[in-house]
């Protein structure tokens, strides 16, 4: 009946860890954005969340999470982290950090181990809508599970 959805290395992670999710495909478009999929799903772009690949100014890799409706205020996020600049990498590089491409990265089964500071209002939601590694796809899950797996520290860099 339905198509059958590809399953990811983020899937597979979230399947490893126990976590409960659920899948929601959606007609991707360059540029759409967390906004194509909040009206697509009906929900709230607040509680869909990006994934957003950034390097500080000693070109430390990172994963900023934020709500789909917010953006991130990099003076604010370098405050947090006690450097001089944080910034975001280009297309490339995050598909080197961590084999997703733009449009499709998610914060779990990244290629390489990243740190991940996550806006710390995304706690509070009572569900949230997240990237599942592919571009077209993103899982819903508790933030609580969110906290647990990635273990961010919690940042208040949204603008």
């Amino acid at each position: 009946m339905g198509k059958k959805l590809p399953v990811t290395r983020a899937i597979h992670v979230l399947r490893a860890a126990g976590v409960a999710f659920t899948e929601h495909p959606y007609d991707y478009v360059d540029g759409g954005g967390t906004a194509r999929f909040a009206e697509q799903a009906c929900v709230d772009e607040h509680a869909v969340i990006k994934t957003l690949v950034m390097a500080d100014d000693t070109g430390r890799g990172l994963l900023v999470l934020m709500h789909g409706d917010r953006e991130v205020s990099t003076k604010a996020l370098a405050r947090e982290l006690g450097v001089k600049s944080v910034e975001p990498v280009d297309p490339d590089t995050a598909l080197r950090l961590t084999g997703y491409q733009v449009g499709g990265i998610s914060p779990f089964g990244t290629r390489r181990p990243l740190p991940v500071c996550m806006q710390a209002s995304i706690a509070t939601l009572p569900r949230l809508y997240i990237n599942a590694g592919r571009r077209g796809l993103l899982v819903g899950v508790e933030p609580a599970a969110l906290v647990s797996l990635l273990n961010p520290t919690l940042v208040d860099a949204a603008r």
